[in-house]
């Protein structure tokens, strides 16, 4: 077998053949070389022993102790061809190891995987953007998005979206899926996230119409010095949690590019554990997922200090609800999307008249308060239409009228006298 020579011994040998013909000594040789005069006496020897080829190294062109063996990679080609088919080399190789037992470096799949015509390398393009730092504090600004994506590869019936939430500063993530992004998806998010790490300093997310609106401000909005609200920018509000609009994708970088990753690895963990609904992706995230991703991706933030606010204090259920406003009848009922709800005149006198807040909240449960005070109410049945007793139809018999004898229509036409066409 023909072995090359690196750079380094083809220098190393120079100076041997010069120590061999009486150029220089040893111990000059060794300081060219950089290693030490004992070991330059066992390369001249060896060197005399077996000439030119006694300086390449031992090892070239012997397999490696930590070398795969053919049914080892045989067996990991299979399995990523049967199970991890459109996977990329770094997914592939966790997944083997995590599920199959075969340790291998990326790098090593990678290599297996373009052997195999399993994976195409793609030259890395560079970006232009402008970087922004990172946040300091844990706490400090969360992203907040929503991706459509097929993300059950169409098992199901319904194809949920992702709505995720990324801290900037560490990049921490807490995930959830709904049928749409929606204010009440995006609420759900809030309220998990609020209850585990408290309120965060403000969020940044896209000029979605869930946070702002086109309306003119009502008068009770005007005469409160207010701008026209969502149901969601009222409950940031009322949460101290400042909202700061994103006017591009690429402004909010951080949680456009963990899109990426997610869809590219959580579509296909989703496709090995064979799940379809969104109550069973939830439970996965929450149960598997998230955690590993964090621990995974998340980075320590510059500062030690959590920016985090206490909760304690804010109802969120109220707070991260659907509120509306409702005038109490005479008889003490308001009328709700068809519904009628009846007030307990204990609760309060003298409400004929008043302005009520509804909530309905994430349970689906309806709440009413009245100047911060909630109100025993329950739901009436739906008022039955009143019986109408049916009219006698009365038939009319059909009248026959008979003209006189001396009447135009009896005439004959021919014999009328003629007049003019046109008066």
């Amino acid at each position: 077998m023909k072995l090359i020579m690196s750079t380094k011994e083809r220098d190393r040998l120079a100076a041997i053949r010069a120590v061999v013909a009486g150029q220089i000594t040893q111990k000059q040789a060794a300081e060219q070389a950089g290693i030490s005069a004992r070991q330059m006496r066992r390369v001249v020897a060896r060197y005399r022993k077996e000439g030119d080829a006694g300086l390449i190294h031992r090892s070239r062109g012997r397999p490696s102790n930590r070398h795969y063996s053919d049914e080892v990679q045989a067996r990991a080609v299979e399995l990523i061809t049967e199970h991890y088919r459109g996977f990329g080399p770094t997914l592939a190789a966790e997944k083997l190891a995590e599920r199959d037992g075969i340790i291998a470096s990326k790098e090593t799949v990678r290599q297996w995987m373009i052997e195999a015509e399993l994976h195409t390398p793609k030259p890395r393009k560079l970006e232009h953007r402008q970087w922004r730092e990172r946040k300091p504090c844990w706490g400090e600004l969360l992203q907040v998005d929503g991706s459509k994506h097929p993300w059950l590869d169409g098992r199901g019936p319904l194809q949920p979206d992702l709505i995720s939430a990324i801290d900037d500063a560490t990049g921490r993530v807490l995930l959830q899926f709904a049928p749409a992004e929606s204010t009440e998806a995006v609420m759900r998010l809030l309220h998990e996230y609020i209850s585990l790490y408290g309120r965060p300093l403000a969020i940044y997310a896209d000029r979605h119409s869930i946070y702002q609106t086109s309306r003119q401000a009502s008068v009770e909005e005007q005469l409160q010095g207010r701008e026209a609200e969502t149901q969601l920018g009222r409950a940031l509000r009322e949460l101290d949690i400042k909202y700061i609009p994103a006017y591009s994708p690429q402004a909010k970088g951080r949680v456009e590019r963990s899109f990426g990753t997610l869809q590219d690895r959580l579509a296909k963990e989703l496709r090995l554990e064979g799940i379809c609904d969104i109550d069973s992706a939830n439970r996965f995230l929450k149960e598997r997922f998230i955690g590993q991703h964090n621990e995974r991706f998340a980075v320590q933030p510059t500062s030690d200090h959590d920016a985090h606010r206490s909760a304690e204090g804010f109802d969120l259920d109220a707070i991260l609800s659907h509120q509306e406003t409702r005038v109490v009848t005479n008889d003490y009922t308001i009328s709700y999307y068809g519904a009628r709800l009846q007030i307990a005149r204990a609760n309060v006198a003298g409400l004929r008249g008043s302005k009520v807040i509804v909530e309905r909240r994430l349970d689906r449960s309806i709440h009413v308060r009245f100047n911060g005070a909630y109100l025993t109410v329950t739901e009436l049945p739906p008022v039955q239409p009143k019986a109408t007793p049916p009219r006698p139809h009365k038939r009319r018999e059909p009248s026959v009228v008979i003209p006189a004898a001396d009447h135009p229509w009896r005439g004959d036409y021919r014999k009328m006298p003629d007049g003019p066409i046109y008066p």
